[in-house]
């Protein structure tokens, strides 16, 4: 047998070793590159702001407006989704009421263990899903949501079932997003 016959054979199985091994190693590389870059994948994203540290408001007990008081520990684990309007908040307050009541209908079954909260009294003309609590004005609640006095708008919070407002949408957010992250805390459950 000739040296020269063995050598192509060998050498072959050396490029198809260093094949794998940067096929291994490249890819494990480009996902460390990427995940310390911050990328993450769309759909693990949240649309709303989270909010770090995330407020604690179950010390406080929500009057609500017909009397009594909410409690943060329901028999279901309950998501709340909470807005604090101005008094004269009439027309977009209205809209927003009907964009909040399509998102709650557009959780299907999980629709029950979502509430929404308005401190103070809804304008005239508002919805009034099965899952609205009215708070009392001037609820101690309303001072704990970070800028909730926004110039631009209303904002809307996110309130987990231990009771920690843990996001925050913008004045004007898009309520598909709204929907797209709540439907995605309640998977977690």
């Amino acid at each position: 047998m000739n040296p020269s016959d063995v050598a192509p054979g060998r050498n072959r199985g050396r490029w198809i070793l260093l094949g794998l091994f940067v096929l291994f190693f490249g890819s494990v590389g480009a996902a460390g590159v990427l995940r310390f870059a911050g990328w993450q994948p769309a759909g693990l994203k949240n649309h709303g702001a989270l909010l770090r540290p995330p407020v604690d408001v179950r010390a406080l007990q929500p009057a609500l407006a017909g009397g009594g008081t909410y409690s943060w520990r329901q028999p279901q684990r309950t998501w709340r989704i909470v807005l604090a309007p101005p008094a004269d908040c009439v027309a977009d307050c209205v809209a927003l009421s009907h964009q909040l009541d399509t998102v709650w209908q557009l959780f299907g079954h999980n629709a029950d263990q979502v509430h929404i909260l308005w401190i103070g009294p809804p304008p005239a003309g508002a919805a009034r899903p099965v899952s609205l609590r009215v708070i009392a004005a001037g609820d101690p609640l309303r001072a704990a949501l970070p800028q909730v006095d926004d110039g631009a708008g209303v904002p809307v919070y996110v309130i987990d079932p231990n009771g920690f407002v843990i996001q925050r949408f913008a004045p004007g957010f898009d309520p598909a997003d709204l929907r797209s992250d709540v439907a995605k805390l309640l998977k977690l459950l």
